[in-house]
Protein backbone atom coordinates (compact mmCIF):
# COMPACT_ATOMS: atom_id res chain seq x y z
CA UNK A 1 0.00 0.00 0.00
CA UNK A 2 1.27 3.43 -1.07
CA UNK A 3 0.80 6.29 1.37
CA UNK A 4 1.80 9.67 2.30
CA UNK A 5 2.78 9.75 5.76
CA UNK A 6 5.19 7.01 7.04
CA UNK A 7 3.13 6.73 9.78
CA UNK A 8 0.06 5.11 7.53
CA UNK A 9 2.29 2.71 5.99
CA UNK A 10 0.73 -1.16 6.51
CA UNK A 11 1.10 -4.66 5.82
CA UNK A 12 -2.35 -5.27 6.21
CA UNK A 13 -3.70 -7.05 2.91
CA UNK A 14 -7.14 -8.14 2.30
CA UNK A 15 -8.80 -10.29 -0.71
CA UNK A 16 -11.86 -11.13 -1.39
CA UNK A 17 -13.56 -9.81 2.28
CA UNK A 18 -10.70 -11.70 4.03
CA UNK A 19 -7.70 -10.33 6.54
CA UNK A 20 -5.35 -12.78 4.92
CA UNK A 21 -2.27 -10.49 6.27
CA UNK A 22 -3.24 -8.73 10.01
CA UNK A 23 -1.08 -6.45 11.31
CA UNK A 24 -0.39 -6.36 15.01
CA UNK A 25 2.04 -4.09 15.95
CA UNK A 26 4.61 -1.37 14.09
CA UNK A 27 7.76 0.77 14.70
CA UNK A 28 8.88 3.75 12.62
CA UNK A 29 12.69 3.21 12.57
CA UNK A 30 13.73 6.01 10.62
CA UNK A 31 11.52 8.69 8.11
CA UNK A 32 12.61 10.90 5.57
CA UNK A 33 13.23 10.26 1.56
CA UNK A 34 14.23 7.06 2.66
CA UNK A 35 11.85 5.27 5.65
CA UNK A 36 11.90 1.69 7.62
CA UNK A 37 9.56 0.54 9.69
CA UNK A 38 9.29 -2.73 11.63
CA UNK A 39 5.71 -4.80 12.10
CA UNK A 40 4.70 -7.30 13.91
CA UNK A 41 1.89 -9.72 12.30
CA UNK A 42 0.21 -12.78 11.63
CA UNK A 43 -0.73 -14.46 7.86
CA UNK A 44 -3.88 -16.34 7.57
CA UNK A 45 -3.69 -20.23 7.28
CA UNK A 46 -6.34 -21.26 4.83
CA UNK A 47 -6.11 -25.14 5.67
CA UNK A 48 -6.63 -24.64 9.59
CA UNK A 49 -8.61 -21.72 9.27
CA UNK A 50 -6.77 -19.47 11.48
CA UNK A 51 -4.26 -16.96 11.65
CA UNK A 52 -0.67 -18.32 12.31
CA UNK A 53 2.10 -17.79 14.83
CA UNK A 54 3.23 -14.20 15.13
CA UNK A 55 6.01 -12.78 12.74
CA UNK A 56 7.92 -9.77 12.26
CA UNK A 57 9.35 -7.56 8.91
CA UNK A 58 11.52 -5.09 8.20
CA UNK A 59 10.45 -2.86 5.15
CA UNK A 60 11.88 0.10 3.60
CA UNK A 61 9.73 2.17 1.18
CA UNK A 62 11.67 5.43 -0.65
CA UNK A 63 9.07 8.23 -1.12
CA UNK A 64 9.19 9.45 -4.68
CA UNK A 65 6.23 12.28 -5.96
CA UNK A 66 4.91 12.26 -2.80
CA UNK A 67 3.92 8.85 -1.83
CA UNK A 68 6.07 6.03 -0.12
CA UNK A 69 6.56 2.68 -2.36
CA UNK A 70 7.77 -0.21 -1.08
CA UNK A 71 11.73 -1.44 -1.95
CA UNK A 72 13.14 -3.90 -0.05
CA UNK A 73 11.77 -6.12 2.85
CA UNK A 74 13.49 -8.67 5.59
CA UNK A 75 10.95 -11.80 7.08
CA UNK A 76 11.77 -13.30 10.23
CA UNK A 77 9.47 -15.93 10.44
CA UNK A 78 9.42 -16.62 13.64
CA UNK A 79 10.00 -15.95 17.61
CA UNK A 80 13.08 -17.98 17.47
CA UNK A 81 14.66 -16.59 15.08
CA UNK A 82 13.80 -13.21 16.08
CA UNK A 83 15.10 -13.82 19.21
CA UNK A 84 18.51 -14.69 17.80
CA UNK A 85 18.35 -12.02 15.51
CA UNK A 86 18.16 -9.71 19.05
CA UNK A 87 20.96 -11.99 20.83
CA UNK A 88 23.48 -10.78 17.90
CA UNK A 89 22.80 -7.38 17.31
CA UNK A 90 22.82 -7.01 21.83
CA UNK A 91 26.47 -8.66 21.06
CA UNK A 92 27.94 -6.35 18.48
CA UNK A 93 25.92 -3.08 19.97
CA UNK A 94 28.23 -3.94 23.28
CA UNK A 95 31.56 -4.77 21.30
CA UNK A 96 33.85 -1.85 21.96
Amino acid sequence: MMSEKVEDLTIAYEEDGKLLTKELDKAVLTKGAWATVMFRYQAWDKKKEEYGPEKYMVRRYRKMNGVYSPQSKFNISSRAQAEKVIEILQGWIKEP
